[in-house]
């Protein structure tokens, strides 16, 4: 072997360190298992790849019988974005519930319970918690996701979230820095920007991740954001300012910056996934994740050539190419360290059928608002639920199910349901509930015009209409509002344990 091969095999084994691909199938395909034993330093796990707990053991088993120290990611944060329980909706509340509820120590326990699950999975490496700040309540992809809109709330969850996940053995990733809360645009379809002021920022988006850091988070996910006030002209993703200026010089934060995908458009778009790569990695990131959409063994070799090619021709130099892989190294042993000790104070035990600590803590979150009198819960009778059906958001998995109709129905024998998207609502969506106590469930009822002038429809004709909002609670209305601060599992079955008077001592 020449010089030149035995340095190109170098460098390519560095590339494919630093890469986090995802892949498709129910267990180790032949490409990754080749990989792994080539250098490559993590995979990350997606609804598809997942069946059953039993499944997903034997699935990390096999990765890690390639290699003991693979990272294996997931981006589970058991609320309404959940891959674990994509096929049935997540047994634990989300972000906004538990911040609603503002007990910590709940907060740190609920994401310990889920620490302790992946781990039993074989998961290492969490993509959470999201530590944005929800400031503008028409955001289109944060909204539940976050803790709230009040950065010392956010910043004290994102603590507790941190340590409880970490003590669980598994490490938790903050996202998605500097901050994804103050927008209208997804970075899944094109590029946002955060318009605040240096002081806003500092006061606002990054508190929490100066909270995250403290705690001692292990990684930090980039937002492919641009933030005038730190960088005028790139990403977030893209910029050592960023990067190495706010985060590593600033904040002191020494773990594994991880990119969210690098297939979005938001940089995908201008640069491509492999120029974005390469230039994160060059603005001091330390892995790529990718695999979200193109999860094949041809997008990693793509991504992990170009890393090469761009050492070769001194675009990225080796010796930062090096650090983000002994970083990655570093994010590993502690994995392995951390499945070794087991959680921090002994075992806990995984229930199969949800989690107890999660339906607590969803019972919790529910608040309701009276309008009028007369309208008492729980309801007299089986009730008539309309559920009225957002567009989909590419951040929550389309087959995750979510809505009130089906847990009621489970409960109160004799209930009926319908649920329409926009072009699927009729003139009287609630002609089929005379007689009958009605319910109606939205998802951030303040942000979609359709659905506003459904309800509003429905509301002259039946006042006594009860609304249950499993979003963002920002316009309150009908005779009595119930806010559950999102659309899991857990808050499908307290908002429907309030309707129909269940003993909030059954669990699942």
């Amino acid at each position: 072997m020449s010089e030149r091969q035995r340095a190109n095999g170098n460098l390519a084994a560095l590339a494919a360190a630093v890469l986090q691909p995802g892949f498709v199938g129910t267990v180790p395909p032949a490409w990754v298992c080749r990989w792994l034993g080539d250098g490559l330093g993590a995979v990350v796990l997606f609804s598809r790849n997942v069946v059953d707990p039993e499944q997903v053991a034997a699935l990390t088993a096999g990765l890690r019988a390639e290699r003991p120290d693979v990272i294996v990611a997931i981006d589970e944060e058991a609320g309404d974005v959940t891959r674990i329980e994509s096929g049935r909706g997540s047994t634990r509340p989300g972000n906004f519930a538990l911040g609603v509820v503002d007990d910590p120590a709940l907060t740190e326990e609920v994401a310990r319970d889920l620490g302790v699950e992946l781990a039993a999975l074989g998961v290492t490496l969490d993509y959470a918690p999201d530590a944005d700040v929800n400031s503008n309540p028409d955001n289109p992809v944060i909204g539940v996701r976050s803790f709230g809109a009040d950065p010392s709330v956010v910043a004290r969850h994102t603590t507790a979230w941190v340590r409880g996940l970490q003590s669980g053995g598994v490490a938790a990733c903050a996202k998605h820095f500097p901050g994804h809360g103050d927008t209208r645009v997804d970075s899944h379809h094109d590029l946002p920007r955060i318009t605040g002021d240096r002081d806003r920022l500092d006061a606002v988006e990054l508190a929490p991740f100066r909270a995250a850091v403290e705690a001692g988070v292990q990684a930090v996910m980039t937002g492919h954001l641009l933030v005038p006030a730190l960088d005028p002209e790139l990403p977030a993703t893209l910029s050592a300012r960023i990067l190495g200026g706010v985060l590593r010089e600033e904040m002191g934060f020494d773990g594994v910056v991880v990119t969210d995908a690098v297939e979005m458009q938001a940089v995908a778009g201008r640069y491509g996934f492999a120029g974005a790569a390469v230039r994160a990695l060059a603005a001091g990131a330390d892995a790529i994740c990718v695999g979200g959409e193109h999860a094949d063994e041809e997008t990693a070799r793509h991504l992990r050539d170009a890393i090469v090619d761009a050492v070769v021709a001194g675009e990225l130099p080796e010796e930062r190419l090096a650090e983000a892989a002994k970083r990655v190294g570093q994010l590993a042993a502690w994995t392995v360290a951390a499945r070794t000790a087991g959680p921090a104070g002994g075992p806990t035990t995984v229930t199969a059928g949800g989690s107890p600590v999660g339906l607590v803590a969803a019972r919790r979150a529910i608040r309701v608002t009276r309008a009028v009198e007369g309208v008492d819960l729980p309801l007299a009778a089986p009730a008539h639920v309309v559920e009225f059906q957002p567009p989909h958001n590419i951040a929550i998995g389309a087959e995750t199910p979510w809505g009130v109709a089906a847990p009621l129905t489970a409960l109160v024998p004799g209930t009926t349901s319908a649920r329409y998207a926009q072009s699927e609502v009729p003139a009287d969506p609630a002609a089929d509930a005379a007689g009958r106590p009605l319910v109606l469930v939205v998802r951030d009822l303040h942000r979609h015009d359709w659905m506003r002038t459904a309800v509003d429809r429905v509301l002259t004709a039946r006042p006594d209409a009860v609304v249950v909002e499993l979003g963002v609670p920002a316009l309150v209305a009908g005779a009595v509002h119930v806010a559950t601060h999102g659309a899991t599992r857990a808050a499908g079955r307290a908002v429907a344990e309030l309707l129909g008077a269940t003993a909030v001592t059954s669990g699942w």
